[in-house]
């Protein structure tokens, strides 16, 4: 949190050297998931509203989201570098595919808290600046969490052990890999997908965070929760296409930044204190339930020989592979970042 306060009080005070008016501009804005409540709690508003009454009406936006408009997670921030849309918000494990050292931004298992996910997350910003601005063509604006990525199964589970043989939605690739080490089935199933893919037994089991699945009614298809954070805390990222906003004002730039870092990203993660324990309580009906009806999930809470064997596979198979993925410089650089907060380090060849 102190990084947090850091950042926000040095956009602060470059924000009072924006002595020049705002210029006029009209910025298209494609949101991440429009049901979920990032969205609707704080993406929505900052746009539609927080960012065009700080610039006293110079700045308009014209906002959607990439399942609204039908495109792929995927394509989001491939569409942003092309300068389809100026501002692209999305989970950063949906462009993998496209820069697998990104994947480093949101390892699972390392970060059971909040103050310690954006930790990893101030760590890994410079990392993360860099991958977008080379690999996406686009001006790195916030990053902000999802809630930690927990398990939903059908039938019943008692332990990690349970999930092997298991056929199981990772909400990223390296929790894929870490489900395939543990001896599940990783299945590739679109987050829209998963309640019907669950119905039909397509899929036993689906990670995502325990506030998504809340909202998504995952709870209506599943029995168990177990709420080891195998997924991370799925970071949504936010840039802009390099090209619009190098051709924005100084005094525009500071004005996004400096709006968007105090009135979207910090409170994006102020929200996530306690986020877990709201959402058990939605979703086993164990607790005041602020989100709606209670839902009655077995709950199952990870041993301490859970936690060491899946900290095992982590760093003795998933992180390796990731490290071969995206190169040895990628991974010292984690190393000495990122695994230096957490307390991690990968082995290097």
């Amino acid at each position: 949190m102190k990084r947090a306060l850091t950042r926000i009080a040095a956009a602060s005070a470059v924000s009072l050297l924006a002595l020049a008016p705002v210029v006029a501009e009209e910025i298209s804005v494609v949101g991440s998931w429009s049901g979920l409540p990032l969205h609707k709690q704080f993406e929505a508003p900052f746009w539609t509203k927080t960012l065009p009454e700080a610039s006293g009406g110079d700045i308009t936006v014209q906002l959607t989201t990439h399942d609204q408009m039908g495109i792929k997670g995927g394509d989001v921030f491939r569409m942003l570098g092309d300068g389809v849309f100026d501002v692209g918000m999305t989970v950063a494990d949906y462009a993998v595919g496209d820069a697998p050292e990104l994947e480093g931004l949101d390892v699972p298992l390392v970060a059971t808290t909040p103050e310690q996910a954006e930790a990893m997350v101030e760590a890994a910003r410079p990392m993360v600046e860099e991958i977008f601005a080379n690999r996406f063509n686009a001006k790195l604006l916030a990053i902000a969490p999802y809630p930690p990525q927990v398990v939903f199964c059908k039938g019943d589970l008692s332990s990690l052990a349970d999930l092997e043989g298991k056929k199981i939605r990772g909400s990223g690739r390296m929790t894929t890999k870490f489900l395939e080490a543990l001896g599940a089935e990783g299945v590739n199933v679109g987050f829209s997908e998963v309640p019907g893919a669950l119905e039909r037994g397509v899929i036993d089991c689906a990670v995502t965070g325990s506030g998504s699945g809340y909202s998504a009614g995952w709870w209506e298809v599943t029995d168990t929760l177990m709420t080891l954070p195998l997924g991370g805390w799925d970071s949504v990222v936010t840039a802009m296409n390099m090209d619009r906003w190098n051709s924005l004002s100084d005094e525009t730039k500071i004005l996004i930044q400096e709006q968007i870092t105090t009135k979207f990203e910090a409170p994006a993660w102020d929200l996530a204190t306690g986020s877990l324990e709201t959402d058990i309580a939605c979703l086993t009906g164990k607790g005041e339930c602020s989100a709606g009806d209670s839902a009655s999930l077995k709950l199952v809470e990870p041993s301490e020989a859970d936690i060491a064997k899946a900290r095992a596979i982590l760093t003795d198979t998933v992180l390796p592979e990731w490290a071969e993925r995206a190169g040895d410089d990628w991974a010292k650089r984690w190393n000495e970042s990122v695994g230096e907060v957490v307390g991690v380090s990968i082995p290097l060849k």
